[in-house]
C-alpha cells in the first residue's frame, strides 16, 4: 500500500495544523485531556486508545519515539477499504498526555471533525461520530470553533483526498454513515 502524498506535504500538512486549534486554547483543560488519557492506567494498557495513520503519514516518524508504541495490523483483518492492503500502523501513546503536541498524528489534529463526501461527491466537514468511550466536552456542547481551525483542516482535507487511498477511506466512511442514516452535522 503506497501513498501518493510526499513527506514534505506531510511537513506542511503539520506547519499548517500547528498554527490551529479548535479553540484559542488547549481544549484538553476542559476535560483533563480525556482523548489522550482514556484507558491510560496499567489494568488497561491493551484499552488504551490509539489511531490508524494516513497512508504515508509514518514517512514523518523514525518508529523509535520513546513516546509512541507502534503495531502494524493488517487492513484485510480491519474495516478498511478494499483498496488498502497490506500492514496499517497504528500507534498509542506510551506515557498520555504527555506526548510533543507538535508531533501528533493528524487524526489527533484534525478532531473533533472529519471529512464527509457528500451523494454528489462535495467534500464537507462534520462533527465527529464515532461512539466514543469518553465524553468530548466540543462535540457534547457544540462549542464554536475557530474559523481559522475549520479553514485550515478543510483545505488540508482537501489535499489528503487526492490521494487514492486516502479518498477511499474517506467515501467509504461516508457511505457507511448514509448507510447507519447517522445525523450529521455539518461544520463547513
Amino acid at each position: 500500500m503506497k501513498s501518493t502524498i510526499r513527506k514534505s506535504t506531510y511537513k506542511a500538512i503539520y506547519r499548517l495544523l500547528d498554527r490551529v486549534s479548535p479553540l484559542p486554547y488547549d481544549c484538553g483543560a476542559l476535560c483533563s485531556a480525556a482523548c489522550c488519557t482514556c484507558g491510560e492506567t496499567e489494568d488497561e494498557e491493551d484499552a488504551r486508545l490509539g489511531i490508524y495513520l494516513l497512508p504515508g503519514e509514518e514517512k514523518l516518524f523514525s518508529r523509535k519515539e520513546d513516546w509512541l508504541i507502534w503495531t502494524w495490523e493488517r487492513a484485510e483483518d480491519f474495516d478498511f477499504p478494499d483498496s488498502w492492503t497490506g500492514k496499517v500502523p497504528f500507534i498509542r501513546c506510551a506515557a498520555p498526555p504527555h506526548c510533543p503536541r507538535k508531533h501528533r498524528p493528524l487524526q489527533c489534529r484534525f478532531f473533533p471533525l472529519t471529512p464527509h463526501l457528500t451523494e454528489d461527491g462535495t467534500l464537507r466537514l462534520i462533527w465527529n461520530t464515532v461512539q466514543l468511550p469518553y465524553s468530548c466536552p466540543l462535540i457534547e456542547k457544540r462549542m464554536e470553533l475557530t474559523p481559522s481551525f475549520i479553514q485550515a483542516t478543510y483545505t488540508v482535507w482537501k489535499r489528503l483526498i487526492r490521494d487514492p487511498l486516502i479518498y477511499d477511506l474517506v467515501l467509504m466512511d461516508s457511505e457507511d454513515r448514509e448507510f447507519d442514516q447517522i445525523p450529521l452535522r455539518f461544520v463547513r
